[in-house]
């Protein structure tokens, strides 16, 4: 519980808890997702690790971060960050209009993954992150 309130007290997430990205709307609040006017069902697993990326888009997390930050646990091996992958492709499965392309979780190559920068209302769409 602690940990939740710390990384939202740090998190890019408004203070309403809504976010919108093109047809997705996040309720952090409600902890609901929805695809245009369909309610997207996430495990709470899935429903942690989105709202990680989305607190802080834009910016990328390793595998590593993820599963210290989600699950709780540093990974010893390799093949511990697998659980990372999987749940990101269901994520993707879930909210990208194709996952094989993804437009919303993206690859940051040699790192891990990352959320699209949302950009405020009224900010230039030019700007560097």
């Amino acid at each position: 519980m602690l940990r939740r309130i710390e990384k939202t007290s740090t998190s890019g997430i408004p203070s309403s808890g809504v976010i919108q990205v093109g047809n997705i709307r996040i309720d952090t609040n409600k902890r609901q997702v929805y695809k245009g006017d369909e309610r997207i069902r996430l495990t709470g697993m899935e429903f942690m690790l989105l709202e990680l990326l989305v607190g802080r888009s834009g910016e990328p997390f390793s595998r590593g971060e993820i599963l210290e930050q989600v699950w709780g646990y540093t990974p010893e091996r390799h093949v511990d960050t697998r659980v990372v992958d999987v749940h990101i492709s269901r994520l993707r499965a879930k909210l990208e209009e194709d996952p094989s392309n993804p437009e919303l979780i993206l690859t940051a190559r040699g790192t891990g993954y990352l959320f699209q920068r949302i950009t405020e209302p009224g900010e230039a769409s030019n700007k560097n992150p």
